[in-house]
């Protein structure tokens, strides 16, 4: 078969595609930006990337017509604009005009679970775009999933960072919320086995764990899980703004996802049973074997995609990332230092295991102490770390840096600032002709930005003086 994936840079998308490639299709990968796209895709005769944003139709025409099945993955948790649902329901439609005029005979959608009176803002749009991708032309499939549990999903990790780092829990009420976690290995059963099956076509299936429970029981069995005591107390006081700052504050996501994950939380979330696990010959996991699974995955480094890599954990960077791969000359302040490299391979490799867990070599308490300072002012902070520990590809999130390019064998690592800034910050590694060069760049904004490199200046000559000798450092 022919396969367009859409969000095929997203969580879901990633996982999705080397199924498909395994199982012999051929499979198109629709993106935003094609900096974004891991550069093994590049090197595989039965992968192709197509440029397509689908909030610009005229866009939609680099996709070839003659698809057999297309996986529409995209959504987002993002709350960046009042206009959020319009924006989805936009995407929905230049798909559906376009894919009319196509050859596709079945597209297939991921959506959430939404059996209950209210909805949030979020599964309201999932709803509506469910309605809006209807067609005559081809057959439409859905799959309704409640909370998805797999390393590098934002619902493992922001439970696991409330676990890991509050004994005790002073908790909001919507901890008591029914849900149904499905493990992603599950999700991915679902999407693959579904293409193709006229058994499926036009309806639609709510997908779930085994299980039901609450968000506080899912908190004291992952604690469990881990060999740790949580004790968890919940209040009905706790209004949502107050409840998303919790989540902010705590966790590694961002207010305006805090805020969206908090009005989906206070919704219940249980689906309604159907014959899709027997057509499909798929038996969801618990939620127990879900955890158990993740942290299989996060000690053997192979986590495949993470929610922190997506643009939405992102607090400035909007546009598509090739746009900032051109830093800027004129109108700027630069920190500028070279050193002679002795051992190459092990210079490489400490510069691309940068941040996260490994540190940033020198002041890393200070890297700290910056990283606090950005959450308190509504920036993300340090604690994204990054998902691998010594593999980073362009679009991946470090910190609170993007990862503009990034190729070791031209030895060169861009990274691009989303920490709240008076301006905009790149920080540059490059290897050439023997030397390190490393380049931090600060275009001001107005005179807060000039301000603020001056006050910032002398802790800048330590922390970079102490991080390139660090990395050239030959034990």
């Amino acid at each position: 078969m022919k396969i367009l994936v859409t969000g095929s840079t997203g969580y879901i998308g990633k996982r999705l595609i080397p199924i498909l490639i395994n199982e012999g299709h051929d499979v198109i990968c629709a993106v935003r930006d094609k900096f974004r796209v891991d550069k093994n895709y590049l090197e595989d005769e039965h992968i192709s990337i197509v440029e397509a944003d689908f909030l610009n139709a005229e866009t939609l025409q680099n996709i070839p017509k003659d698809i057999d099945v297309a996986y529409y993955l995209i959504h987002s948790m993002s709350n960046t604009s009042q206009d959020f649902e319009k924006l989805e329901a936009k995407c929905a439609i230049n798909f559906k005009n376009y894919f009319e005029t196509t050859k596709v005979k079945q597209v297939i959608y991921l959506s959430g679970i939404t059996n209950d009176a209210y909805l949030s803002k979020h599964l309201q749009s999932r709803k509506n775009v469910e309605e809006l991708l209807e067609s005559e032309h081809y057959a439409l499939t859905i799959f309704k999933a409640g909370i998805i549990v797999g390393s590098g999903s934002s619902s493992f990790e922001i439970i696991r960072d409330l676990v890991e780092k509050l004994p005790v829990m002073v908790a909001p009420k919507w901890l008591n919320t029914k849900t149904q976690p499905l493990a992603v290995r599950d999700v991915l059963s679902f999407l693959s086995g579904a293409k193709g099956k006229e058994i499926l076509y036009n309806k639609s299936f709510d997908i779930f764990g085994p299980e039901v429970l609450t968000y506080k029981q899912m908190l004291l069995k992952f604690a469990e899980i881990r060999g740790l005591k949580r004790y968890i107390l919940t209040v009905p006081v706790m209004t949502p703004k107050l409840s998303s700052y919790w989540l902010y504050f705590v966790t590694s996501t961002s207010y305006k996802l805090a805020s969206s994950l908090v009005d989906s939380m206070g919704v219940q979330i249980i689906g309604e049973k159907s014959d899709i696990n027997a057509v499909l010959d798929v038996h969801p996991i618990t939620y127990q074997e879900a955890v158990e699974l993740a942290f299989e995955k996060i000690e053997q480094n192979s986590i495949v995609s993470s929610w922190k890599d997506s643009m939405v954990s992102s607090g400035r960077l909007q546009k598509s990332i090739h746009k900032y791969v051109n830093v800027p000359k004129y109108g700027c302040f630069r920190d500028y230092k070279e050193r002679k490299v002795v051992d190459m391979e092990r210079t490489i490799n400490r510069i691309w295991s940068i941040g996260g867990s490994t540190g940033w070599y020198y002041g890393t308490y200070l890297w700290k102490i910056r990283g606090y300072m950005d959450k308190l002012f509504g920036g993300i902070g340090l604690r994204r770390g990054r998902t691998h520990v010594s593999t980073l590809d362009a679009g991946d999130a470090l910190d609170f840096w993007r990862v503009i390019f990034s190729d070791r064998k031209e030895r060169k690592l861009l990274l691009y600032a989303e920490m709240k800034l008076p301006g905009e910050a790149w920080l540059e590694f490059k290897i050439e002709d023997g030397l390190l060069k490393q380049t931090a760049t600060f275009r001001p904004r107005g005179l807060a930005g000039r301000l603020y490199w001056y006050s910032v200046l002398p802790f800048h000559w330590f922390i970079f003086n102490g991080m390139i000798n660090k990395l050239i450092e030959v034990d």
